[in-house]
């Protein structure tokens, strides 16, 4: 398939279709792939905003394009979802089923590519960029299979509580149109854990990726699209303060789902409000994990750890972010842990063996280097670890090295704040009473996690941690099951996702309820017995 560029713009050329069986993924601008709108927005005027550069963190090389959407676009797609809302809404569960599947299928049949473009843009280890881009095509795959119990019409007529109407009917109605609005750290992923609960529970929806990393989820999200009826899912482009505004104000969407920081998540919860619109939102964590006096101290559960700390260089909302050893313990802990640490390998996601690729944006590389230098004024214990890929370019990539902090204050703002990067503290207490404050002690709460060999202690432990989530003996990607809850308390968000939690952030219930007999069923009649129609 070519491709044509015409006054700075990307263009698909007319001699083929981009979701074709081996066609091309991504419209080119200056010969690089761009991310561009799907859906009505894509035919709509043009955007006159400058494309925005996508760059690979680990040369700092141009990879590819995010090419704005205009507000007469965005107008577009919000109209369209509108428009196609109540056919979709109509189908058969199985029918929505299939075509959700049918994208997932799709999704996979280019996992190679969309792979290759996430470890560009994001940075990230191949084995992680994989595990987004399979992982969100499985997600599509769950939540199609639950497509008739979210569907499903509870009946409830007997029971308790029903105030003996005749039938009590309930069931979930999608909420319309909802707008998407997703992160750059595992875009694919994310994205589907927002958009497949959308399209299963009858929602239309308007994604805007994250303009850092827009390329795999749009060219993934396209694969999607083109299995759905047009206008069922479309995609625009653009920054957050712009073009999610746009979105989220917008008053023909019902719903907005938003994974994210949460300053942004304040924003978004703001512009809804003018609208009443349902509003989920999964922000920051600064997740503490307490290793207590009789945790296992093993190579399995330092493994662990490790994982739990330096995924994705650190760039997860719950990983762990901050360690709370008891004090008997804390010198073993550090000792080990940095052993593992030294073990670590720092490079390209592309290259063998890596562990950890730079940080994504510049934004967050500046403040990583930012809390580095301060931390080396303070008197505080630096361990910068691991080990370098000889293709890594210290020079033009952002690499922040595997760093362990001791000796550092408890309210130090690496302690208190999502420093989102691989610098991790840990910090002696004194019992488990002033560990449990220490988690407490922030206004984040997404997740958290208890270590001990006694699961009895550790259940005890975890149950007075303000936390979404508290995981035992485990704190990393995939360790909150698919069945339980996910999402913050305090600042660290608004709702839950996951299967069922999930579909009922994109439906309201809606009861049913049938009298036969109202006057004797409901109390109260009886002062309007008086109101008679006239004798014949």
């Amino acid at each position: 398939m070519s491709l044509a560029t015409t006054a700075g713009h990307a263009h698909w050329a007319d001699d083929g279709a981009p979701t074709q069986a081996g066609g091309r993924l991504w419209p080119a601008l200056d010969g690089l792939p761009a991310a561009t709108a799907v859906g009505a927005a894509e035919a709509s005027a043009e955007s006159s905003a400058e494309p925005l550069p996508v760059d690979d963190p680990a040369t700092g090389k141009v990879v590819g394009w995010c090419m704005p959407t205009d507000d007469a676009g965005i107008q577009a797609a919000v109209a369209r979802a509108a428009e196609v809302f109540p056919g979709w809404a109509a189908r058969s569960p199985q029918e929505r089923a299939a075509a959700i599947v049918a994208g997932a299928e799709a999704i996979e049949s280019r996992a190679g590519e969309l792979t290759e473009m996430v470890v560009a843009e994001v940075g990230k280890p191949a084995f992680e960029a994989a595990g987004d881009v399979r992982g969100g095509a499985h997600l599509l795959r769950a939540f199609a299979a639950i497509a008739e119990e979210a569907a499903a019409l509870h009946d409830l007529t007997g029971q308790d509580g029903t105030g003996g109407a005749d039938e009590v009917l309930v069931h979930r109605s999608p909420l319309g149109p909802v707008a998407v609005i997703t992160p750059w750290n595992t875009p694919v992923y994310l994205t589907m854990n927002c958009v497949a609960p959308a399209l299963v529970a009858g929602c239309t929806a308007v994604v805007k990726p994250a303009e850092a990393a827009p390329l795999g989820v749009t060219a993934a999200l396209r694969l999607l699209a083109a299995q759905l009826p047009d206008g069922v899912l479309q995609v625009v482009q653009g920054t957050g303060p712009d073009i999610g505004t746009a979105l989220t104000s917008h008053p023909a969407v019902r719903g907005v789902t938003f994974v994210g920081g949460v300053v942004a998540g304040r924003q978004v919860l703001s512009s809804a409000a003018e609208t009443i619109k349902k509003v989920s939102l999964e922000l920051g964590g600064n997740d503490p994990a307490l290793v207590l006096a009789d945790a296992d101290l093993g190579e399995d559960t330092l493994r662990e750890m490790i994982a739990g700390c330096y995924a994705v260089s650190g760039q997860v909302c719950f990983n762990i972010k901050r360690i709370y050893v008891h004090r008997s313990r804390h010198e073993e802990f550090v000792e080990k842990f940095t052993a593992l640490v030294d073990q670590l390998v720092l490079g390209p996601g592309a290259a063998d063996g890596v562990h950890l690729g730079p940080l994504t944006t510049p934004g967050g590389y500046a403040n990583a280097r930012r809390l580095l230098e301060a931390l080396a004024g303070d008197d505080v214990h630096l361990h910068e670890g691991g080990r370098v890929h000889p293709d890594a370019d210290l020079d033009r990539g952002r690499y922040i090295r595997p760093t362990v902090v001791t000796g550092i204050a408890r309210d130090h703002e690496l302690v208190l704040s999502e420093q989102f990067a691989p610098i991790i503290p840990i910090i002696p207490v004194e019992d488990d009473d002033d560990a449990i404050a220490e988690a407490n002690r922030t206004e984040y709460g997404l997740c958290s996690s208890v270590w001990s060999a006694d699961p009895d202690h550790a259940r005890q432990v975890a149950r007075h941690i303000e936390a979404g989530n508290t995981f035992v003996g485990a704190h990393r990607v995939g360790a909150s099951p698919p069945l339980v809850p996910f999402g913050g308390v305090k600042q660290s968000g608004l709702g839950r996702n996951h299967l069922m939690h999930a579909i009922a952030e994109c439906t309201e219930e809606h009861a049913i309820i049938r009298y036969d007999r109202p006057s004797e069923q409901i109390r109260g009649i009886d002062p309007w017995r008086s109101v008679r129609l006239p004798a014949e």
